[in-house]
């Protein structure tokens, strides 16, 4: 029985270690293949941000879950201490005592080969099985391969087809950019952007797409034109475009629900609500919202904040809870009333001057439905005002 085995780090696991799978099992036709992911790594400490060894575990088991018959193994998780390759070949080895053992390596890894623990027990283990990751490399890679036949009898086969020439490293840094998607499988890329590993930030295009797919299609206009508005706003500022455009594209996520589902959201999250905010369905979704883009993005405090009070504000606003307020208010495709344009000439000369007049307005039109205004707003107002020496109308 052949066992194809494919250790590392994974970190994360990206589509260059899905080819490399491939093209290892199209020329070995293995019986069997197990993806190891390393708890520990012994060669290299793991970089800052990455995620724990169960997490990578995870993103692993996501990354090669349309891949045939390939098992992720848990070995090196379970095994105390670093995670050493002669361990593991030896206990899937003693798992499977008919097993004829292929371990797959990179080119770096098979150049190190020397280097690693107990290497000559390794060669003497399995049958190494190396990529190069670029098409010249390849030259190099059958010198070494040369080298370790002659000197340790080592049994080494090279598949001459690349897999893509992706480097987790540069993926990390990419995923801090907003940047990296394309590299990664979309269950890959999702759980990275909903746990924010690696500092991972999602691409604002694929944000959009998954987030309009809660939208009714007639409000997607007024949620593109909010996130225009904050991400100019955010310039204007000095605030990060980023994190207005995230807050902007996410803050209606829950808008199309239904009272009860919302309530059943409020439920679920646990959302300390009061009474003034209960008899108001319409504040619902901005409370609502920013649990559940929390849940299925990982948004930032600082977002999750923007989103929470975009409807009713709140004393002690932020400049990006306060842009995003006014973003929503303002934005282009708002039907002209009596205020708007003065509102929105406002929101680029005094933050909170613009702030202090969208609130009244927005006050005078709840009395004018016959209801109250929250008093969240009320006290927001009331700080604005004092803060600004100003006098309100």
């Amino acid at each position: 029985m052949r066992v194809l085995i494919y250790g590392g780090s994974f970190n994360p696991p990206h589509r260059g270690h899905e080819a490399a799978l491939r093209s290892a099992v199209t020329a070995i036709r293995p019986d069997r293949i197990m993806v190891v992911p390393a708890g520990m790594p012994p060669h290299k400490a793991l970089a800052e941000n990455s995620p724990d060894a169960s997490a990578r575990f995870r993103l692993a088991e996501l990354a090669f879950l349309g891949e045939p018959g390939t098992e992720v193994l848990d070995i090196e998780l379970r095994r105390l201490g670093k995670s050493y390759t002669i361990d593991t070949l030896r206990e899937i080895s003693d798992r499977f005592e008919d097993a004829e053992l292929y371990f797959l390596v990179g080119a770096d890894m098979l150049r190190s080969m020397e280097k690693w623990y107990r290497f000559d027990d390794i060669l003497s283990e399995c049958t190494i099985v190396a990529l190069s990751r670029y098409e010249e490399d390849y030259p190099r890679l059958e010198e070494t391969a040369q080298m370790l036949r002659r000197a340790y009898a080592a049994r080494v086969i090279l598949i001459r087809k690349s897999p893509l020439p992706m480097s987790s490293t540069d993926l990390r840094a990419e995923l801090c950019a907003r940047q990296g998607r394309e590299s990664l499988s979309e269950n890959v890329y999702s759980e990275i952007i909903r746990c924010r590993y690696y500092g991972a930030k999602p691409e604002l295009e694929w944000l959009r797409e998954k987030a309009y797919a809660y939208l009714k299609p007639t409000r997607v206009p007024h949620v593109r034109g909010t996130e225009e508005e904050a991400v100019r706003l955010a310039e204007r500022w000095g605030e990060d475009p980023g994190n207005a455009a995230e807050a902007a594209i996410l803050h209606d996520i829950t808008k199309k629900l239904t009272a009860e589902e919302q309530l059943r959201l409020y439920e679920k999250y646990d959302i300390i609500s009061d009474t003034a905010e209960m008899a108001e369905p319409r504040l619902y979704h901005a409370r609502t919202g920013a649990y559940l883009a929390r849940e299925l993005f990982g948004v930032t405090d600082e977002v999750f904040s923007a989103i929470e009070w975009h409807t009713t504000g709140r004393p002690d606003m932020t400049a990006l809870e306060k842009i995003i307020y006014l973003a929503d208010y303002t934005e282009p495709t708002r039907r002209e009333f009596p205020g708007l344009n003065e509102v929105r000439t406002l929101t680029y000369v005094d933050l909170d001057r613009a702030m202090i007049r969208a609130l009244t307005l927005s006050m005078e039109e709840v009395r004018s439905r016959g209801a109250e205004p929250h008093p969240r707003s009320v006290e927001t107002l009331r700080q604005l005002l004092n803060k600004t020496g100003s006098v309100a109308g």
